[in-house]
């Protein structure tokens, strides 16, 4: 599993190129597809920025963008009449953060009801934005992640890896074995069937129960609806892993920890995107 840090590497050179001669290799901008610059620029995914162009929320020089388009060093590209910084050829290491999230916050931007957002307690960064790794709806708690590369983003999301989600789970009293059969065996909800792909009894004392349970979808308060359509009561819930990041003991709720620069890499490789060697190093701006 990633090793993360807390609050280190928010101004850190950016990594370059390194040549057979071991000195610094300029790296040449070619020209890119428009929407996968923006998401390699950390606007967002490349598929909302698809969408974000297609809409007609992008401009090039002062004119509408076209999905395809493809776009140089020397274009002005803005999104919502914003100038955007774009990174061509860049091997800069994008940047990861774990967010413990407590009940009472939302994963959008925008709240016509002016709640909290998770993004008002991460980390600023300039010239990008975080993009949110899945969502958390209002009241539940627990492990979110977030990083500046839509194309990370996008595959951390994408269902062909299969990334499993683990929540413990407080319902109102214990649920009798047939119940729990049939949560196993799957339930049919109205956007279609789900299942669980583990459900453990956690224990519990008094009204209240845990469950531990594990999925391989992000679907719209899945955790939630599987319970309340066997007629439980979820009275807290809580994610404590997403894929292999497991939610620190030591991380506050409210709090953020970032990974290191090596397990960024690594985990950019993993997914099978390009990312720079990066030598192992102590990292005196790490905060304790």
């Amino acid at each position: 599993m990633p090793r993360p840090r807390r609050g280190a590497g928010r101004n850190a050179p950016a990594p370059r190129a390194v040549g057979r001669s071991g000195r610094n290799a300029p790296v040449e901008a070619k020209p890119e597809r428009l929407h996968k610059i923006l998401a390699q620029s950390g606007v967002g995914s490349r598929r909302d920025m698809e969408e974000w162009i297609a809409a007609g929320r992008v401009t090039v020089n002062g004119k509408p963008a076209e999905v395809g388009q493809l776009v140089g060093p020397e274009d002005k590209v803005k999104v919502s009449g914003r100038l955007v910084h774009l990174r061509f050829g860049s091997l800069r290491l994008p940047r990861v953060v774990l967010y413990h999230k407590p009940e009472g916050q939302i994963v959008s931007r925008d709240d016509p009801e002016g709640r909290d957002s998770v993004f008002d307690f991460l980390p600023r960064m300039r010239g990008s934005r975080w993009v949110a790794v899945g969502r958390l709806d209002y009241n539940t708690s627990g492990l979110l992640l977030f990083t500046n590369s839509g194309d990370l983003a996008n595959r951390l999301m994408h269902p062909r890896y299969n990334l499993e989600r683990e929540y413990a789970v407080r319902v109102l009293g214990d649920l009798d074995d047939a119940t729990l059969k049939q949560l196993a065996a799957g339930i049919e909800l109205e956007d279609g069937p789900a299942r669980f792909t583990t459900l453990l009894d956690a224990g519990g004392e008094g009204a209240n129960h845990w469950y531990r349970v594990t999925l391989s979808e992000g679907r719209n308060r899945e955790v939630r609806r599987m319970f309340e359509a066997v007629g439980a009561t979820v009275s807290r819930l809580i994610r404590v892993r997403y894929g292999p990041f497991v939610l620190p003991a030591r991380l506050k709720r409210g709090s953020t920890m970032e990974l290191t620069d090596m397990d960024v890499a690594k985990l950019m490789r993993e997914f099978g995107l390009p990312a720079p060697e990066v030598i192992q190093k102590r990292d005196k701006r790490t905060r304790k």
